[in-house]
């Protein structure tokens, strides 16, 4: 291993934007169940499920439509 390395040609890395950022979620114990028993069946990790639903959700600019019964 050399003592000193040179990175004046070095360029930033162009994928860093894509980067995935750690947040804390409260998500309902259904959902978790839901998204474990979607991750056994089809072996990806139930993080990567959730993550991959909200990039859909995100991409087509899907809205949440929800209908509050009035008392």
């Amino acid at each position: 291993m050399k003592s000193e390395y040179d990175f004046s040609k070095s360029v930033k890395n162009p994928y860093a934007k894509n980067l995935k950022k750690q947040v804390t979620l409260r998500l309902g114990v259904d959902v978790i169940k839901y998204f474990k028993n979607l991750s056994e069946e089809t072996g990806v990790p139930y993080q990567n499920l959730i993550n991959l639903y909200l990039q859909d959700c995100a991409h087509s600019q899907k809205k949440l439509r929800l209908n509050w019964a009035s008392k």
